[in-house]
């Protein structure tokens, strides 16, 4: 059975493509080193419009006001130019919101299409441009721990790593939100409080890594500004070993926190790296393997989730489980010797 991997890394190497919505220009070049705010890509995304109502502005019919709008198609506006007028003592006038060039006018009313933003892609990670993608991004690598987590809110930043927690079953409270955790990436146990994202908010943070959180508070972490990234699931978790670990060991170092969402038949999924120095480069983690006896696993479902364990055997054929199930199973060593046998659904890889 192919066995899906979670990757928690002291150092590795680590490459990842950052891509545009749409085709766009390259900004940086071959071999180029990066910093997580530099801009690699930028686009030009799709025009909007405008209808301005110019009859409506000059207080007249749609046909009067025809006769005192001064722009046809095809013209091209600066941000203020007039429009329509002047009319009346007041001397009204009607001028263009945006620049941007006319479409459409009459009936008492003028299309604008408006300039747009051009879309600015940021590196997200430290690191060296690898290789190019086409008028659509590039490839980055950087070398340092991977720690990968379960789901995460889509935002992206970098900061500091600051400890809010000192056992892997603690549970984060408002209080310990402070303004000195300002501009910080906060690594916290569960979070059951919606005055926990809010504080963080108000601060405002870089990030938060959750061990757990209440489901109640999904939503709400959607929302968020900050990137959110959870590493164990939803409910009352505490941090698995390894995580803990090697994210306590770090505290005070800049880390980088991508809470993209988990994609569970893709190759995303929410994460944080740790740039570390190296002096040779470490091998890059593998994405699919098999599962086979002595590999370290993460358990993922009740009653061992969040425990970590080995596999002792996979189990031939099928096993049928209390609930009826017949299923593809392992026996596992849990951390506190106790060997238990469970389906394989149940385990992820942990490398």
């Amino acid at each position: 059975m192919l066995a899906p991997i979670i990757h928690i890394l002291p150092l590795t190497t680590i490459r990842r493509e950052r891509v545009l919505p749409v085709a766009g220009r390259i900004m940086v070049r071959k071999g180029q080193r990066v910093n997580p705010r530099d801009v690699v890509a930028e686009a030009d995304l799709a025009p909007q419009h405008l209808m301005l109502d110019i009859a409506r502005g000059l207080g007249l019919s749609p046909q009067a006001a025809d006769e005192y709008i001064q722009r046809k198609p095809g013209d091209v506006l600066s941000e203020g130019d007039l429009i329509a007028g002047p009319i009346g003592w007041a001397k009204r006038v009607v001028r263009t919101p945006r620049a941007g060039k006319v479409i459409l006018a009459g009936r008492g009313k003028i299309l604008l299409e408006v300039d747009s933003w051009a879309f600015e892609l940021r590196a997200a990670y430290p690191g060296i441009v690898s290789s190019f993608i086409p008028e659509r991004g590039v490839v980055l690598e950087t070398y340092g721990a991977l720690i990968q987590g379960v789901w995460g809110n889509g935002a992206m930043d970098t900061g500091l790593l600051r400890l809010l927690i000192s056992k892997p079953e603690d549970v984060l409270t408002a209080e310990q939100v402070q303004v000195e955790l300002r501009g910080a990436v906060i690594l916290g146990g569960y979070c059951g409080e919606i005055s926990v994202l809010q504080n963080a908010a108000g601060l405002p943070v870089r990030g938060l890594i959750l061990a757990s959180m209440a489901a109640s508070l999904l939503d709400e972490a959607a929302k968020m500004p900050y990137p959110i990234v959870v590493l164990e699931g939803f409910g009352l978790l505490p941090m698995n070993a390894a995580s803990f670990k090697l994210l306590t060991s770090h505290d005070q170092r800049e880390v980088a926190i991508n809470a993209e969402p988990f994609d569970p038949y893709g190759t995303s999924r929410p994460e944080v790296v740790i740039p570390l120095p190296v002096s040779d480069p470490p091998a890059e983690p593998r994405s699919a393997t098999i599962f086979a006896p002595g590999q370290r696993v993460r358990i993922v479902r009740a009653p061992y989730h969040a425990h970590t364990a080995t596999i002792l055997t996979v189990r031939p054929g099928l096993d049928t489980l209390p609930s009826g199930i017949r299923t593809e199973t392992a026996e596992v060593r849990l951390e506190n010797d106790v060997s238990v046998i469970l389906p394989l659904a149940n385990l992820e890889v942990l490398e």
